[in-house]
C-alpha cells in the first residue's frame, strides 16, 4: 500500500522523515490519479504521448518522480542508525514517549568488520548468547571504529546540586514492594584479595559473611514490610556453585539467579581473538558490571520478570551492605518517572581516584566518567572534588520497562560507554601477549536513558570492600551493625571513615589475618602499618598513627591507646 511504501522508505532511508513523507504523498496522490483516469481513446494516434490523457501523463509523471526519489533516497542516505520503528511500536505499547539517547552516538557497525567474524564464532562455540554477542559487537564496533573512549574536561560540566536521600518529600508506598525486584552483583572472586572463590563468602563481622548478611537483610526487609520482597543474584560461572550451597541453608531465601557473561580478549596489535593454548581460560574476561543488562536480556530474566508484572530493579554491589531496599527512595523513583536513577555520595579525597558524576555539555544529560577514561592531562581536574562534587555508589534503580524500550531502540545492545583497558593475556606472564579488555560499567546506563535522574545518599549507603584496608575497617568498631543486619560508619565517624594503609605484604586476606586481633579504629583518621606487625587485643588507635617494625621478624604491638603518634616495635 501507499502507507507501506512510505513507512519502508522512512526505515530504509536512515530516519529521512521528508523524503518518505514526500515519497508517500505521490504515491497516494499517482494512485488516486490511476484509479480515476479515462481509459485511452479507441483509436490509435498518430503519437504516443498524444494519445494519453492528461490525468494519465501526470499519473506517469509521478511515477516516474517516485522511482527517482526511491533510489535518490538509497543512493545519498546516511547509514542506519542501530534503532527500529520497533523502538516507537514499543514506546506507544507502553504510553510513554521513544526514550532518546543523551551521549551515546548511533551503534558503530561491528558486523561488517571482517575480523568480528572470528569473536563471534568463538562465542557461539562458548555457549554465550545472541545478546552477549550483541553486546561485544558492539563494544568491538567502538573499538574498531577508532572513536575515542575517552571523556575529556572540554566535553563535559560539574553538576552544580542534586536531590538529597534526607530532602525527599514523599509518603512511602509500600505497594511499590510487589513489583520491585532487589537484585546483587555477586561475580566477583576477589582475586585481588588473594581469593579463590566468591568475595562474599570472606566473613566481616564475627562468623558473619557478605552472604550471611545479606541473607538476613532481606528477611529483615520482607518482615519490616510483611511482603515477599524479591530478590535475585547476578552470579559468575567462578561464584555460581559456592554461593547457591552456601545460601541453601537459608530455606525461606528464595534466591532467582542468574549467571553474567564473558567477554572475548582482543590481540592489541590487530584487533583479533586473543589465543592462549597454555590456558585458553586466559583467552576470555569479565566484560564489567555493565553486563548486567545483556545478561538479563539473555537469560530471559528481563521478559520474565515484566511478564510477571515487575517494573522495578533496586540493583546493587553484594560487598556493600550499607545498600538495602529503602521504600523512600523506591516511592520516590517511582513518582518521578524517572527510567533510571543512580545514587550519589559526596566525594571526599579518600575517593578522589574513583568515578564521578557530570554533565554533558552538548546534551545537558548526566554521565559518569571513570578514571580510565579520563586522558592523563585532565587528571588533575578529575580528582578535584570541590568540582566533581558526587561519586557513584554503584546503587542503582531501572525501570524494568525502559530498560527493555533502550534494547528494542538499540536492536538489543545498549550503547553503553567502552572502557578499553590494556593488558596481558596471562595476567601473570608480563612477555605474553598484549590484550585489550572491553568493559562496560554498570552506572554508566545513566547517559543511555533520557531524563536518567541522580540522588545524594549518606556514607551509611555505601560500605564497600574492594582491598584488605576497607576489610580491616570494616571489621574494626569504626562500622557498627544495625538491628536489619546494615553495616554503616559509626555515628561518631560523622561519615567519614578511617583511612588505613597496610603493607604490601598484607595485600591478602590470609596475610591480613596474621595482624591478629582488630584494633579500635573507632576515633582513628589514618593508620599506617609497616613491616611485619600483629596487633596484641586491647590496641586503640586514635587520630594518625604510624605503626613499624624496627626490624625483621613479627614484632607485636602491645595493648594500650595510641595517639597521633608513630609506634617502633
Amino acid at each position: 500500500t501507499d502507507a507501506e511504501i512510505g513507512l519502508r522508505l522512512g526505515a530504509a532511508s536512515g530516519g529521512s522523515r521528508t523524503m518518505a513523507v514526500v515519497v508517500e504523498l505521490l504515491a497516494t496522490a499517482a494512485l488516486g490519479f490511476f484509479k480515476k483516469a479515462p481509459k485511452a481513446p479507441p483509436p490509435p494516434p498518430p503519437g504516443f504521448l498524444d494519445a494519453m490523457s492528461a490525468p494519465m501523463l501526470l499519473s506517469a509523471s509521478l511515477i516516474a518522480t517516485v522511482v527517482v526519489l526511491i533510489v535518490g533516497s538509497y543512493l545519498l542516505a546516511e547509514p542506519a542508525p542501530a534503532s527500529s520503528g520497533k523502538a516507537q511500536a514499543a514506546a506507544s505499547a507502553s504510553g510513554r514517549a521513544p526514550p532518546a539517547t543523551a551521549v551515546i552516538p548511533p551503534t558503530p557497525r561491528a558486523k561488517s568488520d571482517p575480523r568480528f567474524a572470528a569473536f563471534e564464532r568463538k562465542m557461539r562455540a562458548e555457549g554465550l548468547s545472541s545478546a552477549a554477542i550483541d553486546a561485544f559487537r558492539y563494544t568491538y564496533g567502538v573499538l574498531v571504529s577508532g572513536e575515542s573512549t575517552m571523556i575529556p574536561e572540554e566535553a563535559i560540566k560539574p553538576v552544580d546540586s542534586l536531590p538529597t536521600l534526607a530532602s525527599l518529600g514523599v509518603a512511602e508506598d509500600p505497594s511499590l514492594l510487589s513489583k520491585t525486584v532487589m537484585l546483587k552483583l555477586n561475580g566477583g572472586l576477589g582475586t585481588g584479595m588473594g581469593l579463590d572463590k566468591a568475595k562474599s563468602l570472606l566473613p566481616v563481622k564475627g562468623e558473619d559473611t557478605f552472604l550471611d548478611l545479606i541473607a538476613k537483610q532481606v528477611g529483615s526487609m520482607r518482615s519490616e514490610f510483611k511482603m515477599p520482597l524479591a530478590f535475585m543474584l547476578m552470579n559468575s560461572f567462578s561464584t555460581s556453585s559456592d554461593t547457591l550451597s552456601y545460601l541453601s541453608k537459608y530455606d525461606e531465601l528464595s534466591a532467582g539467579e542468574f549467571v553474567q557473561n564473558k567477554a572475548p580478549k582482543v590481540v592489541a596489535s590487530d584487533l583479533t581473538p586473543a589465543s592462549w593454548p597454555k590456558d585458553p581460560s586466559h583467552e576470555w574476561c569479565p566484560p564489567g558490571h555493565g553486563d548486567l543488562y545483556p545478561a538479563m536480556l539473555g537469560s530471559g530474566t528481563l521478559d520474565k520478570l515484566l511478564a510477571d508484572g515487575f517494573q522495578y530493579m533496586f540493583v546493587s554491589n553484594s560487598d556493600n551492605l550499607g545498600a538495602t531496599m529503602d521504600l523512600k527512595l523506591l516511592t520516590h523513583f517511582a513518582q518521578s518517572g524517572a527510567p533510571f536513577m543512580m545514587e550519589v555520595a559526596d566525594r571526599t579525597d579518600a575517593d578522589k581516584k574513583g568515578g564521578h558524576l557530570a554533565k554533558d555539555k552538548a546534551s545537558g544529560g548526566l554521565l559518569l566518567r571513570e578514571s580510565a577514561q579520563c586522558p592523563d592531562e585532565d587528571e588533575g581536574e578529575f580528582q578535584n572534588v570541590d568540582k566533581y562534587k558526587y561519586f557513584n555508589t554503584n546503587n542503582c534503580w531501572v525501570d524494568l520497562k525502559a530498560l527493555k524500550e533502550q534494547f528494542v531502540k538499540h536492536d538489543g545492545a545498549l550503547p553503553l560507554p567502552v572502557i578499553k583497558n590494556g593488558k596481558t593475556v596471562d595476567p601473570r606472564d608480563k612477555a605474553s601477549t598484549k590484550v585489550l579488555q572491553l568493559e562496560t560499567a554498570m552506572g554508566s546506563a545513566i547517559s543511555c536513558f533520557q531524563g536518567a535522574a541522580a540522588v545524594v545518599v549518606p556514607r551509611t549507603r555505601f560500605a564497600p570492600v574492594k582491598t584488605t584496608n576497607d576489610l580491616l575497617a570494616l571489621r574494626s568498631d569504626a562500622y557498627v551493625l544495625t538491628p536489619d543486619f546494615r553495616i554503616e560508619l559509626a555515628p561518631e565517624r560523622q561519615g567519614v571513615p578511617p583511612n588505613i594503609k597496610l603493607d604490601g605484604r598484607y595485600k591478602f586476606v590470609d596475610d591480613m589475618n596474621k595482624l591478629g586481633a582488630v584494633p579500635s579504629l573507632i576515633g582513628c583518621s589514618k593508620l599506617t602499618v609497616e613491616g611485619e606487625v600483629e596487633f596484641a587485643p586491647g590496641v586503640v588507635i586514635k587520630g594518625d598513627v604510624t605503626v613499624s617494625a624496627s626490624s625483621s621478624g613479627k614484632k607485636t604491638v602491645p595493648a594500650g591507646v595510641y595517639e597521633n603518634t608513630k609506634v617502633v616495635v
